[in-house]
């Protein structure tokens, strides 16, 4: 029987860190700041769930509905560098990668987005001093689900995709049919965001902790 390694690729935004908290934050911050209602934040937060996941096209829609003189890019730059501010790891997530390393895995974060949200994220939260390695799409140039993100990472662990691995994350198409196709065993976090969509992760969790507890069984 063929084991597969312990290389373990896990997402940020959802999974390790709690963006929807964050952006929480952030929108109560914003409103406060440009003097707008009480009800500015729950808009904000309807749009932000409304598919807008690029937040060049979230901030046009901003500006636009609340007649705000900035411009788009500097909204954008100023929300970028306030996140990694306020998303949070939670204590017994950053135990649980730690637990992993110590029991012989290698654990990488393997993440889409801007390099300095992301690696600020990393930093301020203090991941990046307990994973093994890190891959970032704002850095490297290549989006998850593309095979190549995924062989970065598990390269800067010093290991290949072709022993397999594992992938968790919460997004269906850049972390489960990406991690299928790098050849990775995957664990899908259902945060109820995607209605009766077919999916073929090896296990489905609702929390990061319920993926390392599968993590640790597998021997």
């Amino acid at each position: 029987m063929h084991l597969v390694q312990r290389l373990a690729l896990f997402d940020l935004d959802n999974t390790l860190v709690d963006l929807n908290e964050a952006f929480y934050l952030w929108a109560a911050e914003f409103v406060d700041e440009h003097g707008l209602s009480r009800a500015a934040v729950d808009w904000l937060i309807t749009l932000d769930q409304a598919g807008y996941p690029h937040r060049e096209l979230f901030f046009t829609q901003v500006r636009s509905h609340f007649h705000l003189c900035e411009p788009v890019e500097e909204l954008w730059g100023r929300y970028r560098k306030r996140m990694p501010y306020l998303a949070r790891c939670r204590p017994e997530v950053m135990e649980g990668l730690s637990r992993l390393r110590a029991s012989g895995w290698k654990v990488a974060v393997v993440t889409n987005g801007t390099a300095d949200n992301q690696f600020g994220k990393l930093q301020q939260t203090g991941l990046a001093e307990v994973v093994d390695a890190y891959a970032l799409s704002g850095i490297e140039g290549i989006r998850k689900p593309d095979r190549r993100l995924f062989e970065i990472a598990a390269k800067r662990c010093g290991m290949t995709l072709d022993d397999g691995g594992w992938m968790i994350g919460d997004n269906l198409i850049a972390d489960v049919a990406g991690g299928r196709v790098a050849g990775l065993r995957t664990i899908w976090i259902d945060r109820r965001t995607w209605a009766d969509r077919e999916h073929e992760a090896d296990h489905v969790v609702t929390d990061v902790l319920q993926a390392m507890a599968i993590l640790n069984a597998d021997r």
